[in-house]
């Protein structure tokens, strides 16, 4: 028996084809992918720029005279946010 295994040179030379063919293609879907990911980034930016900060703010005053020491405003739009007061 050989000590090594020989090959055609015509099988070498088609697997060697298919090779390169392979590595062109997975070198033609890396860049579509990263192309795809600058996009989807980019469209994700542009989308979150559309939105714009809104700042409420509300004075409240009340008499201290009558005996209560809290203070409630109820029904004045909706409110998501922090929830700050002075005392």
């Amino acid at each position: 028996m050989d000590k090594y295994n020989m090959i055609p040179f015509y099988a070498m030379e088609a697997t060697l084809d298919r090779f390169e063919k392979t590595n062109k293609r997975l070198w033609i879907v890396l860049i579509m992918l990263v192309i795809m990911l600058v996009v989807t980034n980019g469209l994700w930016i542009w989308y979150e720029s559309q939105f714009e900060e809104v700042v409420t703010t509300q004075e409240v005053q009340q008499d201290i005279e009558s005996g209560d020491g809290d203070l409630n405003v109820i029904g004045i739009g909706d409110y998501y946010g922090e929830d700050k007061t002075d005392k």
